[in-house]
């Protein structure tokens, strides 16, 4: 029988019409040390805001960026899965480690989700050189944009 997993948050994301922040709490901001040097990091972040019994019972699902198309739910990057641990690839806008704070220029959490790990982003281990990917996903732009405004979430099917 596997051990129990226990996650223990880390910090908290804050976003607004100001822009998103990731609050380190206290007894981790040493962790922050030298972040600061990576233009990227990885938020990893529990989808308590969507985390029902029943989400986690969903293994399909109609991606809402193609709606035609069934997939297993590991081939989406659905909130609605067994664990909701989601994550996004952060630019690192600001650190400031007194204060515990990463300012970001979007994270698609919400307000008061809890982050359960941040780590830095390496291209070394973190990007490939060749790449495929699903014909129904051909829409989609190959990098995702970095300056607020050039996400078109409309033409993505996120709108």
């Amino acid at each position: 029988m596997p051990k129990e997993m226990v996650l223990k948050p880390i910090g908290v994301v804050h976003a607004g019409e100001q822009g998103f922040a990731v609050e380190v709490f206290p007894e981790y901001r040493p962790a922050l040390r030298e972040l600061g040097d990576f233009s990227h990091v990885h938020i990893l972040w529990w989808g308590d805001q969507t985390d029902t019994e029943e989400s986690r019972k969903s293994l399909t699902c109609n991606p809402p960026y193609a709606k035609e198309h069934t997939t297993g739910i590991f081939a989406t990057r659905s909130p609605n899965r067994p664990n909701p641990i989601l994550m996004t690839v952060c630019l690192v806008l600001d650190i400031n480690i007194e204060r515990g704070m990463i300012i970001v220029p979007y994270l698609d959490a919400f307000d008061g989700t809890q982050v359960v790990d941040i780590k830095a982003y390496f291209p070394l281990s973190d990007r490939v050189r060749s790449v495929s990917y699903p014909k129904w996903l051909s829409h989609w732009p190959e990098w995702m944009p970095e300056k607020e405004g050039e996400v078109d979430f409309e033409a993505l099917g996120l709108a």
